[in-house]
């Protein structure tokens, strides 16, 4: 896991696991995208490998974006935290201007010349920013009046992010990435305990309430989702067609799937198969054992990440590889409950395997600088 330069303990650490699993969450990603969507590419667009051509071209962009990154010492990136703040929230507003792009229903890109998602941006954002103002803050970072002013600057972007752009899972993993930040830099959790215990009882009593509603009239479609989720049988037809789908795709799958290319619901029947529900397809194709082998690699990087977190020369380091983490394991998190049914469908994607340009080329740039952050540990401390 540690380079290989000789015995001399205060040569520097390089993390060759991570970039392994990196490298091969990639290409299992691209795999995957290819077998989910060819169907769809080739009767929809008439190019069966348009998708994995794009993602590829995406991944490509983003390794050499990695590897740039991991070669600049981290701390260069911390002057630009407040600025990258400011032009993501700029980037949000302008989805609402002649430069947003509408796709299914939803205005969350920007055309710049190629595509690009401001969510994507606002996450690597909030993880230099909220490193760098933790930092900054030191001991009073404990005090209450600190806490809700870092939770007012991440909140400030999630209520754009969900209000402007529609997209309410990535606000709460903007949010949620804030939450673990605080939470590793603070040592008072109770307030954590209370404000967790409080989102739990609202979300509850909200699911109660629209539960008990008489009818759907007048609902919002979050409303209906949340109706769907609990008997997605009533709304076969509608709301709760993709998770049956989805449901159907992992039941059929068994224990080791159907083999590679080899699903039935991605023909024509699972929507959004190359992107959010891209799991559902491993899940027939490669059954459970492909299931867990998938979640185990992601156990694996986060657990990577620990260690590079523990032993990062500075707290700055240390949070921004604790920021990464936490945005790789909410979103695989949320990703695998919607698919599965344990929450409300909401759209999210699985990191690096779903099909997504601006998702892949951020993720990886992340991944660039927690191997920049891993450039600095030595050996002796590892």
């Amino acid at each position: 896991m540690a380079g290989r330069r000789g015995k001399n303990k205060n040569e520097y650490y390089f993390d060759y696991t991570l970039l392994f699993i990196i490298l091969f969450l990639v290409a299992f990603g691209l795999v995957m995208i290819y077998s989910a969507s060819s169907y769809s590419a080739e009767t929809e667009i008439g190019n069966a490998m348009y998708f994995l051509l794009h993602q590829g071209g995406a991944a490509a962009l983003g390794l050499v974006a990695m590897f740039i990154v991991s070669k600049i010492p981290y701390h260069f990136w911390e002057r630009f935290a407040v600025l990258g703040y400011v032009v993501s929230i700029v980037m949000i507003v302008l989805v609402l201007s002649p430069l947003g792009i509408e796709r299914n229903g939803a205005r969350r890109w920007l055309n710049l010349g190629v595509s690009v998602q401001p969510a994507e941006i606002a996450k690597l954002a909030m993880i230099l920013f909220l490193a760098s103002m933790i930092c900054k803050m030191g001991r009073s970072v404990r005090s209450t009046k600190a806490f809700f002013m870092i939770l007012g600057a991440a909140g400030l972007v999630c209520v754009l992010v969900w209000q402007i752009t529609d997209n309410m899972s990535s606000a709460i993993i903007i949010f949620g990435i804030a939450f673990l930040m605080l939470f590793v830099a603070s040592p008072d959790y109770k307030r954590f305990v209370l404000i967790g215990a409080a989102g739990v009882s609202l979300a509850a009593l909200l699911v109660f309430l629209i539960s008990k509603a008489s009818t759907t009239e007048g609902m919002n479609f979050r409303s209906v989702r949340i109706l769907a989720w609990l008997n997605p049988e009533l709304y076969a037809s509608g709301t709760g067609f993709q998770t049956l789908q989805a449901l159907y795709a992992i039941g059929s799958g068994g224990i080791f799937g159907k083999g590679l290319g080899q699903s039935i619901q991605k023909l024509g029947y699972l929507p959004e198969e190359q992107n959010d529900m891209i799991f559902a397809v491993i899940c027939e194709e490669l059954g459970l054992f492909g299931a867990i082998a998938v979640i185990l690699i992601f156990v694996l990087m986060i657990w990577r990440f620990m260690v590079i977190a523990n032993n990062a020369p500075d707290l700055f380091g240390a949070l921004l590889v604790v920021g990464v983490m936490g945005h790789i394991a909410i979103q695989v998190i949320l990703n695998i409950a919607v698919v599965t049914n344990t929450i409300p469908n909401t759209g999210i994607s699985l990191p690096f395997i779903s099909y997504g340009g601006s998702s892949v080329m951020f993720l990886l740039i992340e991944m660039g600088l927690v191997m920049s952050v891993a450039r600095k540990i030595r050996l002796k401390d590892v």
